[in-house]
């Protein structure tokens, strides 16, 4: 079980955001395609290791793509955000919305200037007053 993969110059783990570029062969010829989202997975190992991206295209639709990494296919991986996530495989982020994924995948830091920004709610509990 991995937790980080590296690929050519980029390393990146399971929560980052990061953008595969892919060549893609029509006709004669060949263009590069970008597919950004988050890492759900990274599986495998050796030669067979692979990581799974996940996007939310048009219309709130997940899209999952599987990249096996030492596919002539991916021409480069940039990694946009570093995640901070505490499990190997993310697969709970299918069922959450746009606004709690870009809580996970924030960093420690940005959520803890956040949480410090807001007014916490008073615990004090009031009393009932007895009227008599």
């Amino acid at each position: 079980m991995a937790l980080n993969i590296s690929y050519k110059d980029s390393q990146f783990s399971i929560g980052d955001i990061v953008r595969v570029h892919q060549k893609i062969q029509e006709d004669a010829k060949t263009r590069i395609q970008v597919f950004e989202g988050t890492v759900m997975a990274i599986s495998g190992q050796g030669s067979s290791k692979s990581f799974t991206v996940r996007r939310i295209g048009a219309g709130n639709i997940g899209i999952e793509r599987i990249f096996p990494i030492l596919s002539p296919v991916i021409d480069k991986v940039e990694v946009k955000t570093i995640g901070r996530v505490r499990r190997s495989k993310i697969y709970f982020i299918r069922e959450k919305s746009a606004r709690e994924l870009a809580e996970i995948t924030r960093p420690k830091e940005a959520r803890a200037a956040n949480k410090a920004g807001k007014p916490k709610k008073s615990s004090a509990k009031r009393k009932k007053s007895k009227k008599k």
